[in-house]
């Protein structure tokens, strides 16, 4: 029963609010089923062996993740990781029938170079990392053949058992491997699988291939598969340098997750993968990169366990690769790339423009090349222009395009207050709270606070100038006011989408589909209103319906693609960095609330040239305030964490050492990934506080402040960190563990004849379970012994001066050896930090103090420093 002081239009507004609000949350429901694998059906392990097994393929995860104690480069469980990985493989061979050829290698790489990662130069030296090659092909197949390569990484990053990142690449590679022996395809050309054992340590393994492998030439396209999650669509992040593998994608997945909008973003976001390697940096390769992104709250946690893993995730990643990997090696294109990598000229076998691709809900896919998209996408600006003339009479044409001007420009403000008005709300809430990102564990939380005050501000504009200011005469054209209005606003708003898809076209960008199928989207949305209109008139339900039933597949296209965009970036919000005070505190929220503006401008703009009239009213207006006010009030009660998603701390014990047996100092430093800083953390964890002597009017100004130059063993992953503290602690413990320290030495006298040349020998000391080595160089540095004698771009870290930083990695009973060139008498001053992952007593029992939402990543950094 309508309460009293309502009218009936604005029971009717509630009530066609409501009939949204369930339509979208079926939607939802359905995108939901479809992000999170629930219309997979994982095979169990003793499905046909002529088919892909989740099942099976995670034993391998089980046995990679449990049953291995740490695959991370420099602990023992890796060298265990391959010994079981080559085991497979020779199970796998030795069942392979007599048409096939199957080469198995183990590889030890070794080798520099200089890489710009996260926008930082930087050069990196490696030795003896174990790369583990298989080769299968036909008996026929010639070792020059042009081949297939599946890339995958077995090492795990630090603290973290790896069962997704990259278990899960691991299984399903090896998995595949058996099920191309076990069905009896021989492939057309031959397919190599690469499990590299460095990946990161930022990409040295695939580095190592692509110098030294002896197949590295043959390689005619590549499918990298990675994890940033544990699950959930496993996307094509990345496709190039050619539109060919994207094609191929398109032809073959048979659950296709792919839009080439990520290949925008992908350059933005913290992290690589060895996708450059082989198509940017040391190769120039048509290939793939997909990569399972959800889950990302386990990406790189201690939780990134079998349990954490989505159902239904590998299954489907098996499958697809499985029929990719057979187009690929069936495609009379592979040849020819294999020949340009040959060096023989085949300028015009692909387009190199970038092609526009998507998948729908993945049940099918959509490819088109640039050249049909130049055409597609002008397309709707073209109609946009020809409908501003049509619709004008030969007295007015110029009146009604001034109309659809407006139209365009209140759709405009609309979408602009769709994001303006949530980031306001995000900024006012958190003025009245002690805690940021209270949605980051419970994510439908973020859409509660965030879309009702984004309806406030596409209903604002309406609401308040209810009478759309038209320049037609309606008494002159013969048509009623209520129907230029509509016209004016649904063409005003085609015009705002036509002209994104028009921009995204001219910037080079691959995205303008998102607007292309929202334009399209609405024209038959408004021939069918507009039929509607001759029969049931212009205000009534039915002829609303007929306007929205048409747009329901754009509809449920941008809840799909919206919510796996909003999971995605919340669920990466606890690992983006904390940026200093005050406005670092404000950040995330303000970033999820103009995310969520945005997606609901997007999944409900659309709607908004005929509905609006029916929602732009104030009694609707007021409750969508009232209730994004207590929304956000109740957030408030949320706390932000959770074992399902945890605070990301690093915990380095800094020992700062002189000689190899001498400490200077020691101390316990922390920093966090996100903006609920130290202060939080204490507050909450109250018997770590008690352990490290916190009282409860602790702050950032009264303790020690660790700065960033403390933090080169992990650059430069330490420009996330801001605010980060350090506490004094004994050395004893450290004394008692360790005989000797890492250290520099002069290896031999300097040489009077040529440039001042200095011969190093770096001892790594008692340490057993070094990751990286980092060396911090300043001075008149003229060349190197690294890099092939090239040195990188230079660095500012911690406020010193420029400066050039070398990591080193991998296993060997013998020291490193290297030289330094110097253009003047002046003397070079090497900084270094050594990565150990094991943990004193002490260190190791204030681990464990930290609650189960937390999770630390803990390490030793033995720093020191020299002038030579």
């Amino acid at each position: 029963m309508a309460l009293a002081f309502l009218s009936s239009h604005d029971v009717f507004g509630f009530r066609f609010l409501l009939l949204l609000t369930v339509m979208y949350g079926l939607l939802s429901l359905l995108s939901h089923s479809v992000i999170y694998m629930k219309f997979i059906t994982p095979l169990p392990h003793d499905a046909p062996v002529d088919q892909f097994s989740e099942a099976r393929a995670i034993e391998h995860v089980r046995i990679l993740s449990e049953g291995i104690d740490g695959r991370q480069v420099g602990r023992p469980g890796l060298k265990k990781a391959s010994e079981y990985i080559m085991g497979q493989l020779e199970v796998i061979k030795d069942r392979a029938s007599s048409n096939l050829r199957v080469e198995i290698e183990e590889n030890s790489v070794s080798g520099s170079f200089n890489m710009l990662f996260l926008g930082h130069n930087i050069a990196l030296g490696y030795r003896n990392h174990t790369n583990i090659v298989m080769r299968i092909s036909s008996l026929d197949a010639k070792d020059t053949e042009p081949s297939v390569l599946i890339n995958g990484h077995f090492d795990s990053p630090l603290g973290s058992p790896g069962a997704a990142d990259c278990g899960s690449c691991v299984a399903s590679m090896l998995e595949i491997a058996r099920l191309i022996v076990d069905s009896g395809w021989v492939p057309y050309r031959p397919v190599i699988f690469l499990f590299n054992g460095a990946e990161e340590l930022f990409m040295l393994g695939a580095h190592g291939f692509m110098k030294t492998h002896k197949w590295r030439d043959t390689i005619g396209a590549f499918i990298n598969v990675e994890a940033s999650g544990t699950g959930g669509p496993d996307l094509v992040c990345q496709s190039g340098p050619t539109s060919w593998p994207s094609d191929v994608y398109a032809e073959a997945a048979k659950y296709p997750m792919a839009n080439s909008a990520a290949q925008d973003v992908f350059p933005v976001i913290p992290g690589d993968t060895d996708y450059r390697i082989f198509s940017e940096d040391y190769g120039n390769i048509p290939g793939l990169d997909i990569i399972f992104l959800l889950g990302g709250y386990f990406y790189h946690t201690s939780y990134d366990t079998i349990d954490t893993l989505i159902p239904g995730s590998i299954q489907a990643r098996g499958e697809n690769l499985f029929s990719i990997i057979k187009t690929f090696t069936n495609s009379p294109k592979l040849k020819n790339t294999y020949l340009t990598n040959s060096t023989e000229v085949t300028a015009n076998t692909f387009n190199n423009e970038r092609a526009v691709f998507f998948d729908y809900l993945s049940w099918f896919m959509i490819f088109y090349s640039r050249r049909v998209a130049n055409i597609l996408h002008s397309t709707p600006i073209f109609v946009f222009l020809v409908m501003s003339f049509m619709c004008g009479r030969s007295h007015s044409w110029s009146a009604t395009l001034f109309d659809f001007g407006k139209g365009f420009l209140f759709h405009a403000v609309e979408t602009i207050l769709a994001i303006v008005v949530p980031v306001a709300f995000s900024i006012l809430r958190l003025q009245f709270s002690t805690q940021t990102m209270n949605w980051f564990a419970h994510p439908c939380l973020a859409f509660v606070m965030f879309i009702p005050a984004s309806l406030v501000g596409l209903l604002i504009p309406r609401s308040i100038q209810r009478d759309f200011p038209l320049s037609q005469d309606a008494a002159i054209v013969k048509t009623s006011k209520e129907a230029l209005s509509d016209e004016a606003r649904f063409w005003g708003a085609f015009g705002f989408y036509a002209i994104f898809t028009l921009a995204y076209l001219v910037s080079g960008l691959s995205g303008g589909f998102i607007t292309l199928i929202m334009s399209v989207s609405m024209l038959p949305a408004w021939i069918s209103f507009s039929l509607s209109v001759k029969f049931v008139g212009r205000r009534t339900l039915r002829s609303t319906i007929s306007y929205i039933l048409p747009l329901i597949p754009c509809v449920a296209y941008a809840v799909y693609f919206g919510g796996f965009l909003a999971q995605f970036v919340i669920e990466k919000m606890g690992m983006m960095g904390s940026l200093p005070p005050p406005y670092g505190y404000y950040v995330p929220d303000v970033i999820v609330a103009a995310l969520i503006g945005i997606l609901t401008g997007w999944c409900v703009g659309p709607l908004m040239p005929i509905c609006g009239r029916w929602l732009a009213r104030p009694s609707i207006l007021q409750f969508l305030v009232h209730f994004s006010v207590f929304s956000l009030a109740i957030s408030s009660q949320f706390f932000p964490y959770a074992v399902s998603a945890p605070k990301r701390v690093v915990f380095q014990h800094t020992v700062r050492t002189t000689g190899s047996s001498e400490v200077m100092e020691a101390t316990y430093d922390f920093s966090v990934t996100d903006s609920n800083a130290i202060p939080f953390l204490f507050k909450h964890a109250p018997e770590v506080a008690k352990e490290l002597n916190v009282t409860s009017d602790f702050s950032i100004e009264s303790i020690l402040v660790s700065q960033r130059r403390d933090w080169m063993a992990i650059f430069p992953v330490s420009f996330l960190f801001s605010n980060s503290v350090k506490f004094s602690t004994s050395k004893d413990d450290i004394l008692k563990q360790y005989e000797y320290f890492p250290k520099l030495s002069v290896q031999h006298p300097y040489s009077n004849k040529g440039p001042r040349r200095v011969h190093l020998e770096l001892h790594l000391g008692s340490l057993e379970e070094i990751w990286v080595t980092v060396l911090n160089i300043t001075g008149p540095l003229s060349n190197w012994s690294f890099a092939d004698n090239v040195l990188p771009g230079t660095e500012t870290y911690g406020g010193g001066p420029q400066s050039y930083i070398c990591r080193l990695s991998g296993p060997s009973d013998s020291n490193w050896t290297f030289w330094l060139e110097a253009n003047s008498s002046e003397a070079i001053r090497v900084d270094m930090a050594v990565l150990n992952q094991k943990l004193v007593g002490p260190a190791t029992r204030l681990k464990g103090l930290f609650p189960d939402w937390v999770d630390v990543t803990a390490y030793s950094s033995f720093m020191s420093s020299y002038l030579f």
